[in-house]
């Protein structure tokens, strides 16, 4: 068996592997079929114990010609093939396990049918690249054949399974030899190839690409195929028998002469080195069209908007296309021999062609045939006005023109038409009218487009009513009525070299920012944008209020008077200065540059404003000054001693008074207080003292008014070296030093049982307190006495505790001082 054959049992085995597993278990052992092929079949059964020997016996079931045969294996052996056996036979397989004596054991039955018969190739060829074919013997009971194509040198390898003979096995690869072989196969399986034989695939087709580059001629290209050494091209028109075949060895293949608008079918193929073609390829590819016949043209639409052109069909076109030597085009399809371009331009001549098209191009261009368009309008018109009243409408020459259509319409709707073969037309044109004109153009295809529409107005009329009225200090408002023409109107102030402009549409303008205090001279021009300006129209007089006066200074003659002095240029004028307050106004007035105002009230601000008066008005007030008068006096003024070396001031607010200076003088020291507040606290007050009370009020600014009030004494002074002495009989005398002149005291006794008052007499220092009750602590206050009965209250505490010896006060212990309880 060669390497080939062996290959190809062992495919056989893997990929054709069935299990018929028929039989039965009989006694522990089993049998199935594992393989089979034309003449063998292969069984496989279970191990028995105790078996030496197996025997494998092949019996032919319903084959009277068949023979029955068996072989014997060993007792190691669980697999065996058995031959020969008659090709696609069934058989019965019997397995016994047998011993030493040969004495069977066990045995097993299963059934299984062989492959038919090996098949014989007659013969092999290759008409495409990719494929070929086989042709072969018929075997009985076979239900299909499997064709196997092999290349072990690049490594192919492939199989197909096909019905009968002829077979044809495909994917294979151009120009490539190939082993073949055949197998039958039935239900029981392959049987094993057969003698293979050998065939070479053909080359594959060439690759074509064809285009008509004119009417008569289609040129085909292709890429080189491997293995090629001649290449074979037919050609054949579409609908006809003849046909041209040429052989070549280039790549490329030009046919010529042939008819326009045609569909030729191309066909080609490839020739190996041994002269066998291979893979024929068809395509197919149409000629260029011919050229359209006579091109015709006719206006179309009313008035020469478009041309029709027309043309006759021709063979092999899908569209049509219509070209002007404008650069405008129409197209059509087949179905129809004309089409319309549009819109067309005034005063041309186009030279048109007709191009038919199909899939392989355009074909050659038509007889150029010409067509003239109506006439353009003249590109701009003006008017030329020599003499006021005599116009003269003009234009640039047309080409292409029999004669001149001009049309004139004025703006109350007279209208008139000038007929000339010149360039200009001549009519009357009134003062104060806009005139609206065109001019058309004839030849012999008809009227242009009306040209562009000019609108000439002539020079507008001068206002008679012109009212000049002052609305504000610097401000002339001009009135006047609507003139006839008149589309803006430009009005002119002029004094000296003071020069204003107002441009408005409205007959009304205002002229703003003036110089104050100035006669004007106004003119009020009428204008339009196309005539321009009447500059005959005559001036008006218009005057500006005076200037503001200036305010150099407002001084205060006194607290109550006031002297304010200004500065003006103004021309006869009178001036008013006002003095405003927020609860009064106050003015004087004067033809001079100064004035005075009395009697002002105190605390008052004002804001000083001056006018200036004329004939044509007042002038706006001059920027305010601000005047203040001094602070009024504060009222209500109390000072209340609060300790013998402090006070308490306090007053009512004063009219225009932001801060407070208050002074308490005397020939022993004064004391001063600076404050916001209505109140003030002084220290360093001495006892026993008359004061000057005064104080200053201030403004936010700085204004001042001094006042002096009534006089203000401060208390007594408190006593010093105040003592207790311990007297008889229950009693204890208090003793104190008196400063500055003797008066009048009281002293006060208070303990936690009982309270003592003593009051002495005038000019006393000393005071006895009797049957006080000992062994408590006692608070001793010595005050001075007002000569109204008032009794300090401020003076200082001493604490003295008072023991008792027996009943009897006894030792007196001083304990301290506090200043309050």
């Amino acid at each position: 068996m060669g390497l080939r054959d062996l290959k190809s049992l062992t495919f056989y085995i893997l990929f054709f592997f069935t299990f018929s597993e028929i039989c039965a278990a009989q006694n522990g052992i089993t049998v199935s079929i594992y393989t089979v092929t034309s003449k063998t079949i292969t069984a496989r059964w279970t191990r028995y114990a105790g078996a030496s020997s197996y025997k494998l016996t092949a019996t032919p079931i319903n084959s009277p010609s068949g023979r029955t045969v068996f072989a014997q294996f060993g007792g190691n052996t669980v697999m065996g093939s058995i031959s020969p056996l008659s090709p696609n036979t069934v058989y019965t397989l019997r397995v016994e396990a047998m011993d030493n004596s040969i004495t069977v054991l066990t045995s097993a039955v299963a059934e299984g049918t062989t492959a038919p018969d090996v098949p014989h190739i007659l013969g092999a060829n290759s008409k495409q690249s990719h494929s070929i074919t086989v042709e072969f013997t018929s075997m009985p009971g076979a239900t299909a054949y499997v064709l196997r194509a092999e290349n072990e040198a690049e490594g192919l390898f492939s199989e197909i399974e096909v019905p009968e003979s002829p077979g044809t096995i495909s994917n294979l690869q151009p120009f490539t030899m190939y082993t073949l072989s055949v197998m039958s196969v039935n239900s029981g399986g392959r049987s094993q190839p057969s003698l293979s034989v050998e065939e070479t695939t053909v080359l594959e087709a060439p690759q074509l690409s064809a285009f008509s580059p004119s009417n008569d001629t289609i040129m085909v290209t292709w890429e080189p195929v491997e293995h090629a050494v001649l290449y074979t091209l037919c050609i054949i028109m579409e609908g006809s028998e003849q046909r041209i075949k040429l052989n070549t060895t280039n790549t490329t293949m030009d046919f010529t002469v042939l008819q326009a608008g045609t569909v030729y079918s191309i066909k080609a193929n490839a020739w190996d080195p041994s002269g066998t073609p291979g893979d024929d390829i068809t395509l197919s590819q149409i000629t260029r069209p011919p050229s359209p016949g006579p091109v015709t043209i006719f206006p179309s639409g009313g008035r020469s908007v478009g041309m029709e052109v027309n043309w006759r069909s021709v063979q092999g076109a899908d569209e049509y296309l219509a070209v002007s030597s404008s650069g405008q085009n129409c197209t059509t399809s087949s179905a129809s021999t004309f089409c319309v371009i549009s819109p067309l331009e005034c005063g041309q001549i186009h030279s048109i062609t007709v191009v038919a098209e199909n899939t392989a191009g355009p074909s050659s261009p038509s007889d150029p045939e010409n067509f003239l368009t109506f006439p353009c309008p003249p590109e701009s018109s003006w008017v030329e006005e020599s003499v006021p009243g005599n116009c003269s409408l003009r234009w640039p020459e047309v080409n292409w023109v029999d004669y001149y259509t001009a049309f004139v319409k004025r703006d109350d709707g007279v209208e008139i038409w000038c007929n000339t073969t010149t360039t200009k037309c001549n009519f009357y044109c009134n003062c104060g009218y806009t005139y609206f004109m065109t001019v058309f153009s004839y030849n012999q295809a008809g009227s242009s487009p009306p040209g562009p529409m000019l609108n000439y107005t002539t020079i507008p009329c001068c206002p008679e009513d012109v009212a000049v009225s002052l609305v504000s200090t610097e401000t002339l408002e001009i009135g006047w009525t609507l003139v006839r023409g008149a589309e803006v109107y430009q009005t002119r102030a002029a004094a000296n070299s003071d020069t204003v402009l107002c441009n408005d549409t409205s007959p009304v303008c205002v002229l703003s920012d003036l110089t104050c205090n100035s006669n004007y001279s106004v003119v009020v021009t009428p204008c339009s944008e196309l005539r321009g300006c009447n500059h005959t129209c005559r001036p008006h007089t218009g005057e500006t209020a005076p200037c503001s006066p200036e305010i150099l200074s407002v001084s205060q003659i006194n607290a109550t008077s006031v002297n304010i002095s200004w500065s003006s240029t103004n021309r006869g004028a009178n001036y008013v200065v006002k003095l405003t307050g927020s609860r009064d106004m106050e003015s004087c007035q004067s033809r001079g540059t100064s004035c005075k105002i009395l009697n002002l009230p105190c605390g008052t601000v004002y804001e000083v404003t001056a006018i200036a008066t004329t004939s044509a008005g007042n002038s706006l007030p001059s920027y305010a000054v601000p005047l203040e008068t001094a602070p009024c006096c504060p009222g209500n003024v109390t000072v209340r001693q609060m300790t013998q070396a402090s006070s308490h001031v306090t007053w009512s607010p004063a009219t225009g008074a932001e801060y407070y200076v208050t002074s308490l003088s005397s020939p022993r020291g004064d004391a001063k207080c600076h404050t916001l507040q209505n109140q003030c606290v002084m220290g360093c007050i001495t006892c026993g003292t008359n004061y000057t009370v005064s104080m200053e009020a201030i403004s936010r600014t700085g204004h001042k008014s001094e006042c002096t009030y009534h006089g203000f004494s401060s208390s007594a002074c408190c006593p010093s070296n105040v003592r207790l002495y311990r007297m008889t009989n229950n009693t204890i005398r208090v003793h104190w030093r008196a400063s500055g002149n003797l008066g009048n005291f009281s002293v006060d006794l208070r303990g936690a049982q009982s309270n003592y008052t003593c009051t002495p007499p005038m000019g006393a220092t000393s005071c006895d307190v009797s049957d006080v009750v000992c062994g408590d602590v006692y608070s001793v206050v010595v005050a001075p006495v007002s000569r109204n009965g008032t009794k300090i209250e401020f003076c200082p505490r001493r604490m003295y505790s008072v023991s008792c010896a027996g009943s009897s006060v006894g030792m007196v212990i001083y304990r301290g001082r506090r200043s309050v309880d």
